[in-house]
């Protein structure tokens, strides 16, 4: 509460730099290699490449949980893929190359993976909560190289108040993190450090930020993002000039969306069991030529639907886009933008007369603004799930080589009710 009563404030009056509340240094769990030598179990999954409906695209982690929870990261000729399984690496053919557990990078859940093209490493966090502790580590890692197999980097970061729901996000400078749960729900720290595997200072601030944003753009500057009933709150977070990080800027904006309000439960064929839709706050948030991106599932006439919007970073709505239909629902969104605005949207597909099915479509920068050619389909889903939660099920990134083609990793229902996934590249200018 007293974060949003900041915010009002400094949205109407000469805005002052929030400093950070409290300062802990962390050293790093250093590995030598993703796999540690080969050491490790191994986890192979995934593969079997094709192409289907002009898009190429192979299988991730089958693992079979409606809690896989599945994410990718793309860069120097790598697919990184992390589930709540572990991690596993393919080249750009979809052949499996290394893959662990998550017991490997100190244990953890909910790993949320960026590749970053400026500096050209990987990275993801993973938290825990069932640590003896009681400490509730959210792990940062990243890779020392832009090759994942290579050494990595872990911090253990203590989130005691924390809960499930975080998010990462990075900019040239800075890798940010930002939970539910506790006083301070939000922290930072300089990439530099991380990848050099150094102690890292991690400066934690008071109350939300919001979602942290994947920078694209070479600047420093790290943004949060949150989405209210009425307005868009857009968090600076920059370089106070003696290298330590302040909230430099705040801006409070209507976003007067006709749609916004949290999506419902989506029906699926064959059982009374509704599955999660997803989440109005934004996921996979990207900077991108200046612009803000990001994709949110709502409520639109009762159905979960997909919105997508760019964003300057005033917070003046620039274009927005719906994908949304009279019976079934559209869930678990993500976005991706390239370096020519370009835009992929990731999703899936449920409705009374079907089970959860992959699905995503694109854009041209130069096609008329709020619009998207046509719902590809990148599978079909076999079977019901027992309902309730369907996890993160979504990533969209663009790859990290070219800046130009997509990568997107959804889920689909197999025969028995679990999360199968499966990874599409897809080529607009092609």
């Amino acid at each position: 509460m007293l974060f949003a009563a900041l915010v009002f404030t400094f949205a109407h009056q000469a805005f002052q730099s929030i400093p950070p509340v409290r300062t802990e240094v962390i050293a790093p769990i250093h590995m030598d290699s993703f796999s540690k030598g080969g050491k490790a179990k191994v986890r192979r999954q995934g593969g079997n490449p094709r192409t289907e409906n002009g898009v190429f695209l192979f299988d991730g982690s089958q693992d079979g949980d409606r809690q896989v929870d599945p994410q990718i990261a793309v860069g120097n000729g790598f697919v990184l893929h992390g589930t709540n399984g572990g991690l596993i690496i393919y080249d750009k053919k979809g052949t499996y190359v290394e893959g662990v557990p998550q017991t490997e990078f100190n244990n953890g859940i909910d790993p949320k993976l960026f590749y970053d093209v400026n500096r050209r490493v990987f990275g993801f966090d993973m938290w825990v909560y069932w640590d003896k502790a009681k400490i509730k580590p959210v792990n940062i890692s990243v890779s020392q190289t832009a090759d994942p197999r290579g050494a990595w980097n872990t911090y253990p970061v203590p989130a005691p108040g924390g809960v499930d729901g975080g998010a990462i996000g990075h900019s040239r400078k800075w890798i940010g993190y930002s939970f539910p749960g506790g006083p301070e729900e939000a922290f930072v720290l300089k990439m530099s450090d991380a990848v050099a595997g150094k102690p890292a200072t991690i400066y934690h601030f008071k109350g939300s930020l919001g979602e942290p944003v994947n920078t694209q753009d070479a600047i420093d500057d790290l943004y949060f993002v949150k989405i209210t009933d009425t307005d868009i709150v857009i968090t600076r977070v920059s370089d106070a000039g003696d290298g330590t990080p302040v909230v430099a800027s705040v801006v409070r904006k209507p976003h007067h969306l006709q749609y916004w309000d949290y999506p419902p439960d989506s029906p699926q064929k064959g059982t009374d069991k509704r599955t999660a839709s997803g989440d109005r706050n934004p996921k996979n948030l990207v900077v991108q030529n200046h612009y803000l991106w990001f994709s949110q599932a709502v409520d639109i006439e009762g159905r979960s639907a997909v919105q997508w919007h760019q964003v300057s970073l005033d917070g003046k709505f620039l274009q927005s886009g719906r994908i949304a239909d009279p019976v079934n629902s559209y869930i678990e969104t993500t976005l991706a933008v390239n370096k020519h605005n370009d835009v992929l949207v990731g999703f899936q597909e449920v409705g009374p007369g079907m089970y959860i099915s992959p699905r995503c479509a694109y854009r041209l920068a130069k096609d008329p603004p709020g619009t998207l050619r046509g719902i590809i389909h990148l599978g079909e889903g076999l079977g019901a799930t027992a309902g309730g939660a369907w996890g993160d099920y979504s990533g969209s990134v663009v790859d990290g080589d070219n800046r130009l083609d997509f990568w997107t990793i959804q889920s689909l229902a197999t025969a028995k009710g679990g999360g199968g996934t499966v990874i599409a590249k897809v080529q607009p200018h092609k």
